[in-house]
């Protein structure tokens, strides 16, 4: 792996990670990682695909890890649009760097969010993309987020740590798991989660603003269809998941993407798996599945 710093179009300065393959690459996979972490918590998958032939890159989005290590939670602008274009950017490196090879985009968690979006702004630039860890977010809940953010905004500023949405998040993750986290059903893998420094921070509130902001045009109609019918969409989670209500919430993300045409959309839920599939009871089984999606569309 080498890590490496690209200028953005804005001249923002990201911190981008790229695993390469021994011999000739087969295809390439982009990484969007979630909310309070970063890239290199995806190594582990990253080397996995890599040893099977995979060019394999992601960044540390703004507000994260290496881009913003000294104002975690928090970057200038409107920073869901600013990274979707970052990602974009990305893609087009990654495709002049290994011209002619097939892209994948792999997003968990905010990061699938961002790929949700991603799909209607610059289907374009990819084959196929994994959706993991996601949710459909409409209803009483997301609209409840967005008042809170932007009355946080409005009134504390951009930069003001969102305490009360994270809080909010988190209490009603763990509702129903008592043992106190929502990540994993591993408990060294939660406290390997909560001791990196890089992880388990609070975002800002101009963070969620335009994050919820987001989700008030993901959904309409005239974007989504934009996403070719004929794209390949893997959705993945554990059926604990509580960001997907325990796959409820994914189960209407895959239906508005049947609902409006699409042809080869897929699912996969992780039976007693939490959030982070990867790093839960089902790692090899979802390291699996990824390869052989990735596999699929690259050829």
């Amino acid at each position: 792996m080498k890590r490496f710093d690209m200028t953005m179009k804005d001249g923002k300065i990201l911190s981008v990670c790229l695993w390469e393959p021994q011999g000739e690459p087969r295809g390439i996979v982009q990484i969007s990682h979630g909310m309070a972490e970063h890239i290199m918590r995806y190594d582990h998958i990253a080397n996995y695909l890599s040893e099977h032939g995979f060019v394999v890159i992601g960044d540390d989005h703004r507000a994260h890890g290496e881009t913003d290590k000294d104002t975690l939670g928090f970057a200038e602008g409107n920073i869901f649009d600013l990274t979707l274009s970052d990602m974009a950017e990305i893609t087009e490196y990654a495709k002049k760097e290994y011209r002619g090879l097939k892209v994948v985009l792999f997003g968990h968690s905010y990061g699938s969010f961002l790929t949700q979006a991603y799909i209607e702004k610059h289907e374009d630039l990819i084959d196929g993309a994994i959706i993991g860890g996601s949710a459909k977010m409409t209803g009483i809940v997301t609209a409840f987020g967005r008042m809170v953010a932007n009355i946080g905004y409005a009134f504390k500023g951009g930069r003001a740590k969102g305490e009360f949405i994270k809080k909010a998040s988190f209490d009603s993750y763990e509702k129903k798991l008592k043992d106190g986290s929502f990540i994993s059903s591993i408990p060294a893998e939660t406290e390997r989660y909560l001791a990196d420094k890089y992880c388990a921070f609070t975002c800002s509130y101009g963070f969620y603003k335009y994050m919820f902001k987001a989700f008030t045009w993901m959904y309409k109609k005239e974007n989504l269809s934009n996403i070719d019918k004929d794209k390949p969409l893997l959705l993945i989670s554990g059926d604990q998941d509580p960001v997907g209500e325990y796959t409820k919430s994914v189960e209407a993300l895959y239906n508005t993407y049947v609902g409006i045409g699409l042809k080869n959309v897929t699912k996969k839920y992780y039976k007693n798996v939490r959030h982070e599939y990867l790093n839960d009871v089902s790692r090899e089984e979802a390291f699996a599945d990824i390869l052989a999606f990735v596999e699929k569309v690259c050829g």
